[in-house]
Parts: C-alpha cells; sequence; structure tokens
C-alpha cells in the first residue's frame, strides 16, 4: 500500500489487497478540504500536542460545540464567511466518518458544493481514526515513490 499518511481512508487497511472502494477518495477530500478551510495541515508538530493532528482537533471542537475554533486566524474579513467555513467543515466530517457506509458519495459533495443539496445533519464526530497520532503509527503504509505507471495503475 502507498500513500501519504493521513489521508489514506482508514478502512483501506481493512480491505483485502487489491480491493479499494470509491469512498476511499472521499476520505483524502475531506482532509483536503478541512485544511483549505482551516488554513493549517492534517498534522502539524509544531501545534501543541492536542492541536497537532486535524482531525483530533475537529472532534475536540464538535464535543464543544465551537467547530469555527478549528480555523487558524479568523479575523474580521473573515466574519461574514463564518456560516460558508461552518459549511465546509462539516462537508469535511462527512468526509471523514468511520462508517464508509455514512460517508457521502462524491457525486453528493458536488452537489452540496453547488448548493443544490444540504449536508447531513446527523454527523457523527467520533473518527476512531484520529487517536492515531504521528506517521510512525502508519509504519504499515509506505510513501515511497515508484513509478508513474505503478502509483496511477487503473482501479
Amino acid at each position: 500500500m502507498r500513500g501519504t499518511p493521513g489521508y489514506i481512508a482508514p478502512e483501506l487497511c481493512k480491505l483485502p489487497p487489491g480491493r479499494i472502494t470509491e469512498k476511499i477518495d472521499i476520505y483524502s477530500f475531506g482532509i483536503v478540504l478541512l485544511e483549505i478551510v482551516c488554513a493549517r495541515k492534517n498534522v502539524d508538530h509544531s501545534l501543541p500536542e492536542s492541536d497537532f493532528h486535524l482531525v483530533r482537533m475537529l472532534q475536540n471542537k464538535a464535543e464543544e460545540y465551537r467547530l469555527l475554533d478549528i480555523v487558524e486566524n479568523v479575523d474580521e474579513c473573515m466574519q461574514s464567511d463564518k456560516e460558508e467555513m461552518l459549511r465546509m467543515i462539516k462537508i469535511g466530517a462527512w468526509c471523514l466518518q468511520d462508517d464508509p457506509e455514512r460517508m457521502p458519495l462524491m457525486s453528493t459533495v458536488v452537489k452540496i458544493l453547488d448548493g443544490v443539496m444540504e449536508v447531513d445533519t446527523n454527523l457523527v464526530y467520533e473518527f476512531s481514526h484520529s487517536l492515531i497520532a504521528s506517521p510512525i503509527a502508519n509504519h504499515h503504509i509506505s510513501s515511497a515513490k515508484g513509478p508513474a505507471s505503478v502509483l496511477f495503475n487503473p482501479r
């Protein structure tokens, strides 16, 4: 298995070798969306231990009903965008659900981004994979790059 630790869907480790579902990319999209909205990396070891893992921080802030606190440096210029930031955080959280059956399809995410659909209101903010604190815990995942033909085979 190859990929960047922190962006690989946790259920990928549970699937039989060579078996990939359409939900694998949804998890990665959720991480990237949160990174963009929050203006920080998924894992940032320069932050205090309680905040260095973005998904763990999301889980903690959701428990406190303070989702917007995961966004770095919300200034007065961004005050008018709070609702949109909150919507994007919820889309990201929906993409990170532990149960792949609870994750949206990418076509659903596109509809939500287009404003045609709403975000699921019954999100679970308990991410068991957020307990993985460091890339060392993902030692079974290789980030070594092979030839492009190996990395980008058809699914």
